[in-house]
C-alpha cells in the first residue's frame, strides 16, 4: 500500500516561524538555545520542503540531528514537545535494545514497524471519536433492544427505555450479551526469529480465520455493555483502509524518531574484535536513517523523509568515535549543557511542566490550595543541584525526586486539608529533606 497524501493535514504548520518554536520550546525547557534553534530550523525545513514541486522535494532529505549532553538535560523532551507542536508521530527507543541483523534479538527495523503502530493507533482514536456520537446512538439501540427482549418490555415503551438509558438511570441493571472470543493462537516465530513479526500476524490471521471464535454470552451491568458495543460499532463506523494510509503518509513525510543512548554503540577504547551490539548496530541504522524501505504489517514505508535524532551522553567516549558513515547521517550536532541550581530554579518557577505547579493543579481538584515561597523554590533547587553533584547526575528529573519526597504526607492527608491553604517554606522543605 502506498503511503498519498491524506486531502487534509491535521495541523497547518505553514506559519510557525522558526521564533515561535523556540518560544514554545522555553515555555517547557530551560535554557539549551543551541539545540532549540537547531530542532526550529529542522521543523521549518520541513514546512520549506513540502512546499517543493515533488521532483525537487524528493531531492532534499532532512537534516537529522545528534544531540550531546547528560541526562536529564532536556534532550527526549525538546523531542517530544516538536513531535505534539506538529502533531507528528514520535518514537523514543534505545539504541542498545538492538542487535546486528543475524543475531538474536530485535534488529533496527523494529523502529520504523513501531512508530508505523504508533501512527495508525494515533488514527484510529481520532476516527473513533468522529464517529462517537453514532456508535454512541447505535449502541444505546442495541442495548435498549436486547433489554427489552430479555425484559418481556413492550416495543412501545422503547422510547422511555433508550431515554432511560441516555440518562444513566439503568447503569445498574443487569443485561447478556453475546461476545465473541476470538481463539487463542499462539505463534512464537517473533521471539524465536527476529524481524518476522509480519509474518508471525499473517499466520495468527490465517490461523484465526481456520479456528472460528466461540460466541459466550456474558451477564454485566448495562453502563459496562454499552461500553462494549460503543467500541465494537465505532470499529465498523470507521474506515481502516483510510486510518492506514493518513498513517503511513505521516509517518513518512512528519514521523520523529529519537534514538537515546547512541554513545553506547561504540566500541570500549581497548576493546578487540567486532562489537555485535555496537558496530554492527550501528552499520544496520545507516540504511534507515539514509533512506530505505521497511515493509509493516500495514504496508511498505520509506524512511527518506523521516527526521532522525540521535542522543548521547559520550562521557567515556567522543561522537567522532561513532562509525564516520553514521557521523555524516547525523550531520547537525548540538551540545546542551548540564543544569545548575540557578537553572532548576528557573523550571521551577517558568516552566509549564513544573513539579511544584502539578502538585498545585493535582492538589487543587482536593480543594486544598498549596504556595511555594520564593525561598523554598531555592531549597528544592539547592537540594537537586547537591544531590546531582554527590550521586549520580539525572539532571531535572531529581527536581521531580525532591518535590515527591515534599509533598507526600500533604499528599497523603490532602482529604483530610478541604478548604485549606498550605504554605510550603523552606524550613518545611529542610524538614522532608
Amino acid at each position: 500500500m502506498l503511503a498519498v497524501e491524506p486531502e487534509i493535514q491535521k495541523v497547518d504548520i505553514d506559519e510557525l516561524t522558526p521564533r515561535e518554536v523556540v518560544e514554545y520550546l522555553s515555555r517547557y525547557i530551560v535554557g539549551q538555545d543551541e539545540a532549540k534553534k537547531a530542532i526550529a530550523i529542522a521543523l521549518r525545513n520541513r514546512v520549506r520542503r513540502m512546499k517543493l514541486p515533488e521532483s525537487l522535494r524528493e531531492e532534499i532529505t532532512p537534516k537529522n540531528l545528534l544531540m550531546i549532553g547528560p541526562t536529564g538535560v532536556g534532550k527526549t523532551e525538546i523531542s517530544r514537545r516538536i513531535a505534539r507542536l506538529i502533531n507528528a508521530p514520535f518514537i523514543k527507543v534505545e539504541a542498545t535494545k538492538y542487535t546486528e541483523v543475524g543475531y538474536v534479538g530485535r534488529d533496527v527495523e523494529s523502529i520504523i514497524k513501531d512508530i508505523v503502530n504508533v501512527a495508525v493507533s494515533e488514527e484510529k482514536s481520532r476516527a473513533k471519536k468522529l464517529v462517537a456520537d453514532q456508535a454512541r446512538k447505535m449502541a444505546v439501540e442495541k442495548i435498549a433492544s436486547e433489554f427489552m427482549k430479555q425484559k418481556g418490555i413492550p416495543e412501545e415503551n422503547k422510547k422511555d427505555i433508550i431515554f432511560k438509558i441516555n440518562q444513566g438511570l439503568i447503569d445498574e441493571e443487569q443485561i447478556s450479551i453475546d461476545i465473541k472470543e476470538s481463539p487463542s493462537v499462539d505463534v512464537i516465530a517473533a521471539s524465536v526469529f527476529p524481524g518476522m513479526e509480519q509474518i508471525e500476524e499473517q499466520i495468527r490471521n490465517a490461523l484465526s480465520s481456520i479456528i472460528p471464535g466461540r460466541v459466550a454470552k456474558k451477564t454485566m451491568k448495562i453502563k459496562d455493555a454499552l461500553k462494549i458495543f460503543e467500541s465494537r460499532f465505532a470499529d465498523e463506523l470507521v474506515n481502516m483502509d483510510e486510518i492506514i494510509r493518513k498513517a503511513l503518509w505521516r509517518v513518512e513525510n512528519s514521523g520523529i524518531v529519537f534514538i537515546d543512548e547512541i554513545d553506547k554503540l561504540i566500541n570500549p577504547r581497548g576493546g578487540h574484535g567486532p562489537d555485535v551490539s555496537g558496530e554492527g548496530v550501528q552499520r544496520d541504522l545507516l540504511p534507515i536513517i539514509e533512506g530505505t524501505t521497511v515493509n509493516t504489517r500495514y504496508g511498505p514505508v520509506r524512511t527518506d523523509f523521516i527526521l532522525f535524532i540521535a542522543a548521547g551522553a559520550f562521557h567515556h567516549s567522543k561522537p567522532s568515535e561513532l562509525i564516520p558513515e553514521l557521523q555524516g547521517r547525523l550531520p547537525i550536532r548540538v551540545e546542551l549543557n548540564s543544569l545548575t541550581k540557578d537553572d532548576f530554579v528557573r523550571i521551577l518557577k517558568f516552566t509549564d511542566n513544573s513539579p511544584t505547579k502539578h502538585y498545585q493543579i493535582l492538589l487543587k481538584t482536593e480543594s486544598v490550595d498549596i504556595h511555594f515561597t520564593d525561598e523554598a523554590i531555592e531549597r528544592i533547587a539547592y537540594y537537586a543541584a547537591l544531590i546531582n553533584e554527590t550521586q549520580e547526575n539525572i539532571g531535572a528529573r531529581r527536581l521531580y525526586t525532591i518535590v515527591e519526597n515534599v509533598m507526600a504526607d500533604i499528599s497523603f492527608d490532602a482529604p483530610y486539608l478541604k478548604g485549606q491553604k498550605i504554605t510550603i517554606t523552606d524550613k518545611y522543605v529542610d524538614e522532608k529533606i
